[in-house]
């Protein structure tokens, strides 16, 4: 699976761009906010419907205009496809695969196989729970058709439920409706967590041997999934928590509510790690999601390494260049170093500067 190549209009800071990717290595480098992550938005916009930094579609259309466009080319098991997405300031997005409108955002997932690694990766453990149960339902929203339809099926149920707290607080005859909601919501619920749980399993079953290489053997990495619902008495625990939902005029329990804990060395990592090894644990869940990836789509994912590079020390950055040589990468860096010169072969150098991207010559580290 690759991305052959990239077309933008009125994108952020682009009026226009059309971009080629090698099957390699693609190197984007130039100063801080030249534009070098808004490509890779762009292409995490084409395979997820959404922007890893922003939750509106109007903050990513070129100031002044009120759309904007994204033509993404991907090659899938030697098939071609088309991805045109269409942002409209006051409307909703209009997607189109090979030429073929969608009706639903969800059609998209598993077009593209797109793995992001950012900065504000790093700091994944120690942030709060949104940024793992998101990490967790956007690869899971890529990976599994049966996982989207619960996601999308018990966030419509929750907020239908939540809506229904707030009207109850004015109408306490409403309550014995809650009860066809609460079927419902358990019954999405469960699969949600059911299908996080058996993904952590894999998850942790990757992470033991990745940590173990990175850390020179003298730490075990592992995840343990925090539940605030047993999914085997969903339906009690949500009449037990009633009174509270309806005093808060919100749903307490459920996947909306849940975590996932970092152990190394059954030390808790977020609140007792180090930030060395905090990042460490991130950079190996990266490198697990990469190969859990690999394993379920047969096939091998795009990896966009978004200034990640200037962040970790030389043996993290070394086994991450390492780990990555089968698949294609576009990487930004500020600057185009002798450090990855000498340690992969690039294919394919852009330097951005002021929305704008000139190609440049490629280097192979090992040439004499």
């Amino acid at each position: 699976m690759v991305i052959k190549s990239l077309k933008l209009n009125n994108y952020r800071n682009y009026e226009n761009l059309d971009i080629e990717f090698d099957s390699g290595t693609t190197i984007l480098y130039g100063d801080n906010a030249q534009g070098k992550t808004n490509i890779l938005e762009a292409i995490y916009v084409s395979a997820t419907t959404k922007s890893h930094r922003s939750s509106k579609d109007r903050e990513i259309i070129r100031f002044d205009h009120d759309e904007a466009h994204i033509k993404t080319f991907v090659e899938k098991k030697e098939i071609d496809h088309k991805v045109d997405i269409h942002l409209k300031k006051n409307k909703t997005k209009g997607i189109a695969i090979d030429g073929i409108p969608i009706r639903k955002s969800a059609e998209l997932f598993g077009i593209a196989n797109v793995i992001l690694f950012s900065p504000e990766d790093l700091s994944i453990i120690k942030n709060g729970p949104s940024e793992r149960r998101r990490f967790l339902d956007l690869e899971l929203c890529q990976l599994d058709k049966l996982y989207l339809y619960n996601y999308t099926n018990y966030n419509q149920v929750l907020n239908k439920r939540n809506n229904l707290l707030k009207q109850i607080y004015y109408n306490p005859s409403l309550t014995s409706t809650l009860d066809v909601w609460d079927y419902q919501l358990a019954k999405y619920g469960t699969e949600i967590i059911r299908t996080r749980e058996a993904f952590i399993e894999k998850l942790n079953n990757m992470l033991y041997s990745i940590h173990k290489k990175l850390t020179g053997s003298t730490e075990e990495l592992r995840i343990e999934y925090e539940k605030s619902v047993d999914e085997n008495e969903y339906i009690e625990q949500l009449q037990a928590k009633r009174d509270m939902d309806l005093k808060y005029q919100s749903t307490q329990i459920g996947p909306q509510r849940d975590d996932m804990n970092f152990y190394i060395n059954d030390i808790e990592v977020r609140r007792f790690g180090s930030q060395g090894q905090q990042r460490t644990a991130a950079l190996s869940l990266k490198l697990a999601e990469i190969e859990i990836v690999k394993e379920l789509i047969h096939d091998t994912p795009i990896l966009l390494l978004d200034d990640v590079m200037s962040e970790l020390d030389e043996n993290r950055r070394d086994y991450l260049l390492q780990s990555i040589h089968d698949i294609q990468t576009i990487i930004t860096c500020t600057g185009y170093d002798d450090y990855i010169k000498r340690r992969m072969t690039i294919n394919r150098v852009y330097r951005v500067r002021q929305g704008h991207v000139y190609q440049e010559s490629s280097f192979d580290h090992n040439d004499p």
